[in-house]
């Protein structure tokens, strides 16, 4: 079937496929079409924005009825983009996964066998030795990274997430079940199967004893990081995975116990975190889990957090930061311990231990300290110039700015401007979020006159420290928890699908720098 929109004198055509296993109970279908605006020929489409909400019942047989329902606002364009369809109101998360995984092993058996041999691209000396950058190498679904858009959620970008995913209150930030369910099914979830899903993350929380008396074994001062991947790697006793292997379970059903596995994961994980914060910076004065609260804010309230604009932190920053396609360090050492069978809390916690690294995850931590340290020698008042000066004075020292560049992005990071906006809309008189917003002014053409850096402009970590302070969490080295913590929903989400779809084991080449040289040698002589 084909629906057809007017817009002005602009005739757009929308085709969709027909998805037989979702409409044959005569479910709804949601599409959410955006208009985004480009140049326009015609002065009567170029004021307005449209967001057109199309809902079609289908019989078993036939389509039945369509509503339609335009609301305008500013800025139409004359391009209509899909956004995302939801097809089913079953509440039940794996029984959702049961319908649509045949469909992606089907999909994937045709990529192999149709285009198997295609080439995705040339292999440089440079990419080798320069951390595999720009090598194309792995499958990963749940997000894609584009240097210019930055990322998207199964297709949905941060913006589009705040729009179509369900919150927890009208015109707030995107509940982190609602992004779950995106990443497992590539679907936008009802709120009805948002609530759902919290409720049974809600019934998995329960974190055994011995868990915490790991722990407890290590001294208070050790690094969160440290305390959290232990905690984690205590949870693994619980496996389902390795018990259902070690059964002799069929690897069609590989998916199934690591389904259990991830979930329980994503739910215990918060648990086990606000634990480690506790005894580290309130006395060991744990605070109960409160299972009529949704992910984020019950984080927040672990942590002794209870201030409703906390909790809507809590859910953005869990959302923005749960997955960043499959290259970063900490999703790939998920994907590749996965690779070889471990289970979910063995491949989370080798995870860990990547982003705990001071290249990827602990860099919210340094950016706040040196953000501090700014105030600390200049004071809050600083003017542009002083802070410029300051930014040559870090760099000239042979350190970084924190917080500033990417590896693969090449404009602003849209986790960072999605964090500006909540600074502007709840604590826009802030001092240190005043600084951060003169430095977002100051640091990219002092970046750019330096002459070495790819990406001038401000990533996630830029800003994340100076909400979390804001609201009272302000100690800067747990700050990479929370990131492991959000995390968990990006990396379980394509450990559950590595193993429906049974990707293999990963296995690269590596060369030696004798081989380089004779091969750079013949190719140059041939």
């Amino acid at each position: 079937w084909k629906v057809q929109i007017l817009c002005g004198d602009k005739c757009h055509l929308l085709a969709f496929r027909r998805l037989y296993r979702s409409f044959c109970t005569s479910h709804a279908a949601i599409i959410f079409a955006s208009f985004s605006s480009r140049s326009t020929s015609s002065s009567r489409i170029s004021g307005f924005k449209a967001f057109w909400r199309m809902v079609f019942f289908r019989s078993v047989s036939a389509l039945s009825r369509l509503r339609s329902r335009v609301g305008q606002q500013s800025s139409l364009s004359n391009s209509v983009r899909w956004i995302q369809m939801q097809s089913s109101t079953e509440l039940d998360l794996k029984s959702q996964l049961q319908e649509l995984i045949p469909e992606q092993q089907d999909r994937l058996k045709k990529l192999k066998s149709e285009h198997g041999k295609v080439q995705l691209g040339n292999i440089t000396v440079d990419m080798v030795i320069g951390g595999m950058r720009g090598m194309t190498g792995l499958l990963w679904e749940t997000s894609l990274l584009d240097p210019e858009e930055g990322i998207r959620f199964r297709g949905l970008s941060i913006p589009e997430c705040q729009k179509v995913l369900p919150a927890a209150q009208s015109g707030g930030e995107p509940l982190p079940e609602g992004l779950l369910w995106l990443l497992l099914t590539g679907k936008v979830p009802s709120k009805e199967q948002v609530e759902a899903l919290s409720k049974d993350l809600a019934n998995r929380a329960a974190v055994p004893d011995y868990v915490y008396n790991a722990i407890d074994a290590l001294p208070a001062t050790a690094h969160p990081m440290t305390q959290f991947a232990s905690g984690v790697m205590a949870l693994q006793v619980q496996s389902e995975f390795q018990k259902a292997y070690e059964s002799g379970i069929h690897k069609s059903k590989f998916w199934e116990p690591t389904y259990e596995d991830s979930l329980n994961l994503i739910a215990r994980v918060p648990v086990v975190a606000a634990y480690v914060y506790r005894r580290m910076y309130k006395n060991g004065n744990s605070i109960p889990s409160d299972k009529s609260l949704d992910y984020g804010a019950n984080f927040s309230h672990m942590l002794g957090f209870d201030d409703e604009k906390m909790k809507e932190l809590m859910r953005l920053y869990i959302t923005i930061h749960s997955d960043h396609e499959g290259g970063n360090v900490s999703a790939h050492t998920g994907h590749l311990v996965g690779s070889a069978l471990s289970d979910p809390y063995l491949s989370f916690a080798a995870a860990l231990n990547g982003l705990a690294g001071p290249l990827h995850g602990l860099a919210n931590q340094e950016v706040l300290l040196w953000i501090k340290s700014v105030v600390e020698e200049c004071g809050e008042n600083i003017s542009k110039e002083q802070l410029k000066e300051y930014v040559w004075k870090t760099l000239n020292s042979g350190k970084v700015v924190p917080g500033y560049g990417h590896g693969v992005l090449r404009k602003t990071d849209p986790r960072y401007e999605c964090q500006r906006e909540f600074a502007l809309k709840h604590l826009p008189d802030d001092p240190l979020f005043q600084l951060v917003s003169k430095l977002y002014e100051v640091v990219p053409p002092v970046l750019t006159e330096l002459g070495k850096v790819k990406n001038p402009w401000p990533n996630v970590d830029a800003h994340s420290g100076v909400l979390l302070n804001h609201y009272g969490l302000t100690e800067a080295r747990y700050y990479t928890v929370l990131f492991g913590v959000s995390r968990s929903l990006g990396i379980c989400s394509q450990l559950i699908w590595d193993r429906a779809l049974g990707l293999a084991l990963e296995r690269p080449k590596s060369v030696t720098m004798d081989w380089l040289d004779t091969f750079c040698k013949k190719a140059s002589s041939a």
